[in-house]
Formats: structure tokens, sequence, C-alpha cells
């Protein structure tokens, strides 16, 4: 008996230690990479190309934003202090607007102006201070090339411009700033099941801020540029 004591003594120091170096947000399956789905307004600089006499942008569809929806796929290579990667996302957006006629009254048709924008991005994760400490804030930075596919209809088909299709691609880079919020720390049991039951590690809501320039690296032509937010939902995999 006395000895069955010591022994549960003696395995107590060892016991703690495990618990005091463990990192405050509960252990989860390893992680290989992420998904983020997001929504926000973009709203394309076509009216800043260098040579217009007109704002064709703003007196088409008033200067509103585009809604842009994105998915974006992440893959990991680092997790040590922090993690970092490589994401690519493909999205979608759309505006339509009344056709106007020579007298300037709406004609039946509609013309739509459509972006297909896909970016490959290098990123990294501040990500450290939310496992080991249990702080739930995580700043984030992207940055990349974009290839963005573009086309504007006019009724049911492709609209010509003077004799030119109006459709085609424009090259860039941007620059993304963001911070997510660590779902986990809100309901830990329910995060450690969804590990579990799906294979899902973390869970975020986020926020972030896009520079993009979209214009051919400065060449002539439709500019695509934009300065925009988006906010979404992040799943760690």
């Amino acid at each position: 008996m006395a000895l069955g004591v010591l022994a549960l003594l003696g395995a107590l120091p060892s016991q703690a230690l495990e618990v005091s170096d463990a990192p405050t947000v509960s252990s989860h399956s390893p992680r290989t990479g992420a998904v983020e789905v997001k929504f926000g307004g973009y709203k394309p600089r076509i009216d800043t190309e260098e040579g217009l006499k007109d704002t064709p942008y703003k007196n088409t569809f008033g200067g509103e934003s585009m809604l842009l929806f994105e998915v974006e796929l992440q893959r990991y290579f680092f997790q040590r202090f922090g993690s970092a990667g490589l994401g690519f996302s493909a999205g979608y957006a759309e505006k339509y607007a009344d056709t106007l006629t020579e007298e300037g009254e709406a004609a039946e048709e509609k013309t739509a102006l459509k972006v297909l924008p896909l970016k490959l991005n290098a990123l990294y994760k501040f990500d450290y201070a939310a496992f080991r400490w249990g702080v739930p804030l995580v700043p984030y930075g992207k940055l990349g090339l974009i290839y963005m596919p573009w086309w504007s209809n006019k009724g049911d088909s492709t609209q010509v411009v003077e004799g030119r299709t109006a459709k085609g691609g424009r090259w860039g880079y941007g620059l993304t700033l963001g911070a997510s919020f660590l779902l986990d720390v809100l309901e830990p049991r329910l995060a450690r099941d969804f590990d579990t039951d799906l294979g899902v590690n973390h869970s975020y809501l986020f926020a972030e801020w896009t520079y993009a320039e979209v214009n051919n690296f400065g060449g002539p032509g439709l500019v695509l540029s934009s300065r925009h937010w988006m906010f979404g939902l992040a799943l760690d995999y």
C-alpha cells in the first residue's frame, strides 16, 4: 500500500510538468492547410485608366461596388513560429445596369460586367500566440500574383465595342492584411468534437483588406485594380 502511494506521488511532478507545458488551446490533430470562404465589395478602378476622357464605369453602373465571392485553399509548409504556406483562390463578381440608347433612355437589354479573379498567394499567419497562450486574434498577411479574366455582356451575348469583343484577361499583384478570431475559445469541447468528427482543427471568423494592382503591370488597357474589404469563415484541416 505504501509503495503504491509513493509511486503515485512520484508520478505527480511529471504530470504537472505536462499540464504546465501544454498550450492553452486544446490539442488537435495535425494541420495541413485551410479553406476560406469570403464575401466583399469589389469596385474596379476602371475610370482611372490613363487617357480616358470620361468615367465609363461610373456612368454605366453608378460607381457602385460589385459583390465579390471567393474561395481559397491553403497549404502550410511551416508551422513553428506561426504558419506559412501557399494559397490559391478563385472568385466571381458581376454587375448589371440598364443599357442606354443614343437618346439616353433605358433599353430592354441589360449591360453586365463580370470578372473571375484568380490568385496565387504566399501567406503567413501569426497563430503561435493563439495556440500557445490562448490569444484568440490571429493577424496575417498575403502577397501574390493575380490573373483576372473579364467580359462584358449586352443582353445574352458578349458586347462588341468599336469592332472589338469586350472580353480578356489582366495580370497584376495584390497585398492582403487581415485578422482572424479563433472561434475555438468560445466552445472548446465543440471544437474538439468538430476535429474528431470532421477533421477540422480550428475555425475562424476574419476580416481582410486587399490592395490590388491589376493593370498588366502598368500596361495600357482596362484597369481592374481595387482596394477592398472581404469578410468570411476559415477552417483549418
